[in-house]
């Protein structure tokens, strides 16, 4: 079923959502709940000890996270280290030190592999990191060096989460022996943690120690290029020496090395745009298939965006893209270029890059909002460049599944049913933007009125156009505590009493105070609404409303009321005292 919510939402109709910020809420709540169980097992894990199944089976018991050894040894503390107990097992490292009890290196180093992975703070489920700010800069750069602001060579980064003499440190500086090992997880942790200066400056002691890294140490140390190094060829050359460093050490690069290069290129400047093509054959020469996250590196590197010149890149990339079927091989695998392919009015590539998207499991390399947001921009390019008929197809097969259309998608629609001239659809538009929540947005409601006062239609269409000219109404009178009151405009007062006059419905159009509220709020009705207001009052044999309009238009002063005047005395049999 095309129009059937996802299938990660609760198959009832109360949680299924209604828009983006409900898809959002109820898509994180399971994960939401996991959590919160983790929470409450880890802070209370007496409480969870009981195993009542027969047999036991020991892989689907809960995971025992309370120490069963008991005392001061190796032994307790490989298990607190098994545990992520991050303080509890610096503690136990520190008093068998103080007994004279010997560690193993091995122990040890499960001990820095533990700190340096958590920063030398305690574990907590799913610690978010901080996303990198230091992209290329601006695209008319031209200086062979990076703005200062994106540079700082100091010790710590902004945002570093590395503190100074850590327990990680002084555990390593009081090491009897160190091996590869022990270098290595230093170095990753100092750059998982933002202190790429001393990542680089333990690297040098690695190399003094005439110790070999591992491919991991060396991807680790070229995403940090950019942190060490100030100017972009600086910065290649750098990872030059990396790259070196890897083939005397007779390290094998792997995926996830080339794409830490290229990585880096990004900001590099033309210097990296010269490079690339150097290290894709490279790659090729190796049989190292690129990865999602590759190609979203090259397009980053070339694409100078849509509004400076039309690119290629994206051609190119869909040509190896859109027959294979990818699986996450990088942590910065996506496919968030769909998103930038959409803003450059193609529609064939565009079509060309939703079949890549639908290839196999490749749409989940997108999370909730950039599908979502992929959706919507994909959508607008429909409205802007397709037949409406195909436009309304799409429509009705992702609107409220796939994605959930935004205000900027509902005014593109409603601009698309317009140049086809197919405004009568737009009452099932209208129910749309209810359901989404839209029914109170000021520029959203102003198009939809201009659009069905516009012109006449059949007596059907206007009926259709009058009931939601009630619910757009009924709309400004609604008042919550949490909603603040809607206010209305000359031209929606106008639109709204000029639907109901089409529509027959007088009494509606005066009597729910349309007419009278424009000397309310102080606004004045065009020719326009005052002329087909006195006409449906002529179709319906209204003269009191007749009358009451000629007074209305008395009231306001306006240059037309003696024509009104005229056209009352002219089209309605009065009495004596109407006149």
């Amino acid at each position: 079923d095309p129009t059937a919510a996802h299938y990660m939402f609760q198959d009832d109709p109360f949680l299924l959502p209604k828009n983006a910020a409900n898809a959002r809420l109820f898509s994180l709540s399971k994960e939401s709940g996991r959590n919160a169980a983790k929470y409450i097992i880890q802070h209370f894990p007496q409480y969870f000890d009981k195993t009542f199944a027969e047999p036991n089976v020991p892989c689907l018991m809960p995971e025992l996270l309370k120490p069963q050894i008991e005392g001061v040894s190796e032994e307790a503390l490989k298990e607190r280290i098994h545990l992520r107990k991050v303080k509890d097992s610096v503690d136990l490292f520190d008093q068998l030190i103080q007994a004279g009890t010997p560690v193993s290196l091995e122990t040890t180093n499960s001990l820095l592999d533990l700190l340096c992975f958590y920063g030398d703070e305690e574990s907590t489920p799913e610690k978010k990191e901080e996303k990198e700010d230091l992209e290329e800069p601006g695209v008319n750069e031209s200086e062979e060096k990076a703005p200062k602001r994106q540079f700082q060579r100091g010790s710590q980064l902004a945002g570093s989460r590395w503190r100074e003499n850590n327990n990680a440190e002084r555990i390593f500086k009081i090491m009897p022996e160190r091996n590869a090992h022990s270098y290595c997880t230093m170095i990753r942790g100092m750059v998982k943690h933002g202190a790429s200066a001393k990542a680089y400056d333990m690297y040098m002691d690695l190399l003094n120690g005439r110790h070999k890294a591992d491919v991991h140490t060396f991807n680790a140390l070229i995403t940090v290029v950019p942190h060490l190094k100030e100017k972009f060829l600086e910065r290649w050359e750098l990872a030059k020496v990396f790259l070196n460093h890897m083939a005397q050490q007779e390290v094998q690069p792997n995926l996830l090395t080339f794409n830490a290069l290229l990585r880096t290129l990004r900001k590099c400047g033309g210097v990296g745009r010269s490079m690339t093509s150097s290290v894709i054959k490279e790659m090729e020469a190796l049989d190292i298939e690129p990865s999602l996250g590759t190609y979203e590196h090259l397009l980053c590197i070339f694409y100078r965006g849509a509004d400076v010149y039309p690119s290629s890149i994206f051609s190119e990339i869909l040509d190896h893209v859109e027959s294979r079927s990818f699986t996450p091989q990088d942590p910065h695998d996506g496919m968030a270029f769909n998103i930038s392919c959409c803003d450059l009015k193609d529609i064939k590539l565009a079509y060309r890059l939703n079949k890549a998207m639908e290839k196999g499991d490749n749409w989940k390399f997108l999370d909730v909002d950039r599908l979502n947001a992929y959706w919507s921009k994909f959508f607008s390019l429909l409205c802007m460049m397709e037949q409406i008929d195909v436009v309304l197809k799409w429509y009705k097969e992702m609107s409220l599944s796939v994605f959930y259309p935004t205000p900027k998608n509902i005014l593109d629609l409603l601009q698309a049913l317009d140049a086809a001239n197919q405004l009568e659809a737009i009452p099932s538009v209208w129910e749309d933007m209810k359901q989404l929540g839209f029914n109170r947005r000021q520029d959203l409601l102003e198009e939809i009125l201009s659009l069905m006062s516009r012109e006449k239609h059949s007596e059907e269409i206007q009926a259709s156009f009058a009931k939601c000219a009630e619910d757009i109404k009924a709309a400004h009178e609604q008042h919550g505590r949490e909603q603040a009151s809607l206010e209305w405009t000359g031209s929606a007062l106008g639109h709204v009493a000029l639907l109901f006059s089409r529509a027959g419905r007088t009494r509606d159009a005066w009597y729910v105070n349309m007419m009278e509220r424009f000397k309310q709020i102080n606004r004045i009705p065009t020719d326009q609404v005052m002329d087909e207001f006195l006409t449906c009052a002529k179709q319906t044999n209204c003269p009191d409303e007749a009358i009451k309009l000629v007074k209305l238009a008395v009231s306001l002063g306006l240059p037309s009321s003696q024509r009104i005047k005229s056209r009352t005395e002219k089209e309605f049999e009065l009495s004596e005292e109407q006149k």
